[in-house]
């Protein structure tokens, strides 16, 4: 396992673990790879739409770029203070910052005065030089774009959305250590909940797609392939990192027909990076240990089903006519497959109504009716609507 990069770099080239590449966490890096596989794809399937005439151009206001001067002195002054406030004791801590690169960066610790140097050296940079603008004035109003050229801040509200809302349920989920430890808890950079960042997507990103002018039931379905490639690349961080999301116990021989190596049936995650289990022997570093009892690899399940349900979104993302259905079975096979996995998995379980289930597999079950419903709503939709939002 890999905690950081520098551990995967020692496999690699040999070097040290625990070097300066350290401050790269392999779930943060497998998170910036989700996003840009899924921006990849909706990006792609964006501009076919456009080209089939499904999606149509959006207005987007043009603003003379002169006004702009104080804003962009505020915002960039609010950026400079934040560097040097904390880039100095970033540099004065760095063992602190390579172990919790998200504990320091959001705690209160850092340099006032350079925070107040910087911002006022950055802010007023901008501000200077927005003001110098005059031959990149523009004259204000409204123009028409390609809803793919809104690409960029359409991933940044996702973004924002899909990682507050897993942290939240995360929260949800390990109640008590929250009450316990409320700032650290919340400011971790561990314990994200993927169903709470889809769940929150789901109520808040159409929203956003209703403000600037696109058809919220065609985004659906282009979000559709790209959520489930996300959601594979993310489980390949939670693997790869050993972050516990991993399945119960294995100490089950292995089925006479099983083909596959002995890790997708049974792992034990060495230098996984909650040092959960026991110390490896030998052993130099700060992750240096390996689960006590083989664990059931649950994120390859996961990974394997991801890709598998986005192979078949992808064949019948240009068969299924009605606008938002594809979005729709993504939620149906995303449920289904969640729910039996949970059933290995490691996670609280909720005792309701004489089952025994943990609140992932209460969501999946959530996610499937609501896809059963929701095609069968759009099903009912007069013929005319059907490719309308």
């Amino acid at each position: 396992m890999y905690p950081d990069l520098s551990y995967f770099f020692h496999d690699l080239l040999g070097t040290n673990v625990d070097n300066w590449t350290s401050i790269f966490k392999t779930f943060g890096v497998f998170l910036a790879l989700a996003l840009l596989s899924a921006a990849g794809i909706v990006r792609r399937e964006m501009i076919r739409k456009e080209g089939e005439g499904l999606l149509q151009k959006i207005k987007v206001k043009r603003v003379d770029k002169s006004k702009m001067a104080i804003r962009e002195g505020i915002v960039n002054g609010i950026i400079g203070f934040f560097f040097g406030f904390k880039l100095p004791y970033i540099v004065a801590n760095f063992p602190a910052f390579k172990a919790d690169p998200s504990g320091t960066i959001f705690s209160m610790q850092g340099s006032w005065i350079g925070g107040i140097i910087g911002g006022l050296v950055l802010g007023g940079i901008y501000y200077y030089t927005g003001n110098q603008k005059t031959e990149a004035t523009t004259v204000e109003g409204e123009y028409l774009v390609a809803p793919h050229k809104k690409l960029g801040d359409i991933m940044i509200v996702c973004a924002i959305v899909g990682v507050a809302g897993s942290r939240l349920f995360s929260l949800l989920e390990n109640w008590s250590d929250f009450v316990q430890d409320p700032i650290g808890q919340m400011f971790s950079g561990s314990g994200l909940t993927i169903y709470g960042g889809l769940i929150c997507c789901f109520i808040f990103v159409p929203m956003y797609f209703r403000k600037i002018g696109l058809n919220t039931r065609h985004m659906m379905d282009v979000a559709a392939p790209a959520i489930m490639v996300g959601y594979a690349v993310g489980r390949m961080g939670c693997h790869f990192a050993g972050d516990g999301d991993w399945g119960i116990v294995n100490l089950a021989a292995q089925p006479s027909w099983w083909f596959l190596p002995d890790w997708v049936w049974a792992y034990d995650y060495p230098h996984n990076v909650l040092n959960q289990g026991e110390y490896m022997q030998g052993c130099e570093g700060l992750y240096c240990n390996k689960l006590s009892e083989p664990v059931y690899p649950t994120p390859i399940y996961e990974i394997t089903m991801s890709f598998l349900v986005m192979a078949i979104l992808w064949v019948l993302r240009k068969r299924v006519k009605i606008a938002g259905m594809l979005f729709f079975i993504m939620l149906i096979l995303n449920g289904i497959e969640r729910f039996f996995i949970e059933g290995i998995r490691v996670n609280p379980r909720y005792d309701l109504m004489g089952m025994d289930w943990s609140l992932s597999q209460w969501i999946a079950i959530g996610f499937v009716l609501t896809g059963i419903v929701g095609t069968i709503v759009l099903r009912m939709l007069p013929k005319e609507s059907v490719s309308q939002a």
